[in-house]
């Protein structure tokens, strides 16, 4: 686990420079929460292939611009684009894996998984109508555990991001409050806090930052070790952000390739569920040459094939066979050579 993300982290900023030189390239732009299962694909798709890959992790709005724009190969968003805007675009879309987004605190004392969090208590920190920590309806939520009487700073995502969208789409599920004043998408209007810029920027103000809260994929609090809450789900269990509370939450998604794979889920039903999942979509433009396509969704098909192992390590779900299948069918009737 260690070495795989200590790997992306040296291959982001080999793949900004070197392997952007090399013949065979393909490049991408979006996601951040995708970006260490992409770049442990990457690493080996490159030593079988000859074909390596340039991808900037600048959120997902910067992905849907980039790949608007033609600039890159594929666009990547944790924030899927509804059937009306793919038809408009001119775009295709399908899932790659599923991943959760789980809030991080630091409170002098707290270990990870101590402190308990539900939706509600969770909205009202964000809404800065919760100021401290030893508000009691955290106090509530937390018997035993002591919590100081100073005040919460929130973090968030600066730019466009998928990762917000998750987190918002959430926040909207559960408090028509946060739906009618804030409401949900890749970029909001947050009623008080600290942007940052990336899951990395997040990751980073959270670690130095005391008395704060922010939310980042599970795979960076793993890597940077930081203390996680647990989140009281929607059958009123608390739960720990793990791989099988996400595969969880993803077990019942009913995917549709007729609606472009447009699907969120959050809130998801289920004792063990993780409430805060998603899944972080690839975008392509069909006005790009058909050769640009096809190359990548024959990356997509050998992480398919060959990538499970490499992103269960690196804490996300890879998508069922069933659901794999019916990508590759989604493919081949727009065209597309997966092999």
């Amino acid at each position: 686990m260690k070495r795989l993300l200590a790997l992306f982290l040296v291959l982001s900023a080999v793949f900004a420079f070197g392997l952007a030189q090399a013949a065979q390239t393909l490049n991408g732009a979006g996601s951040t929460l995708a970006f260490p299962i992409y770049s442990a694909w990457a690493y080996d798709y490159a030593r079988i292939t000859g074909i390596q890959f340039n991808y900037g992790s600048i959120g997902s709005g910067g992905g849907i611009q980039q790949i608007t724009n033609k600039t890159v190969d594929f666009g990547a968003s944790d924030s899927p684009l509804k059937p009306e805007v793919l038809r408009q675009k001119g775009f295709l879309q399908f899932p790659t894996v599923t991943a959760g987004v789980v809030p991080v605190v630091n409170i002098p004392g707290v270990r990870p998984g101590q402190m308990r969090l539900d939706g509600p208590t969770l909205e009202k920190i964000y809404m800065s109508e919760i100021k401290y920590w030893d508000d009691p309806r955290i106090k509530a939520l937390n018997p035993g555990l002591r919590l100081p009487h100073h005040v919460i700073t929130t973090i968030h995502r600066s730019e466009a991001s998928g990762t917000t969208a998750i987190f918002t789409h959430y926040l909207s599920a559960i408090s028509p409050e946060w739906k009618a004043r804030v409401g949900q998408g890749i970029a909001v209007r947050w009623p008080a806090g600290i942007g940052a810029k990336g899951s990395e920027g997040v990751t980073n103000y959270a670690k130095r930052l005391q008395y704060s809260i922010g939310y980042v994929e599970f795979a960076y609090i793993l890597q940077e070790h930081m203390p996680y809450v647990l989140m009281k789900n929607r059958a009123g269990y608390y739960v720990a952000p793990t791989v099988q509370s996400f595969r969880d939450a993803a077990g019942k998604a009913a995917f549709s390739p007729k609606k472009g794979f447009y699907l969120w889920l959050v809130n998801a039903p289920g004792k063990t569920s993780w409430p805060i999942a998603g899944a972080t979509f690839i975008l392509l433009n069909k006005a790009l040459p058909k050769p640009i396509n096809d190359k990548v969704v024959k990356f997509f098909n050998w992480g398919f094939t060959h990538g499970d192992a490499a992103a269960l390590r690196l804490t996300y779900i890879p998508l069922p066979a069933s659901l794999k299948n019916k990508i590759r069918a989604y493919w081949k009737e727009n065209g597309l050579s997966y092999q």
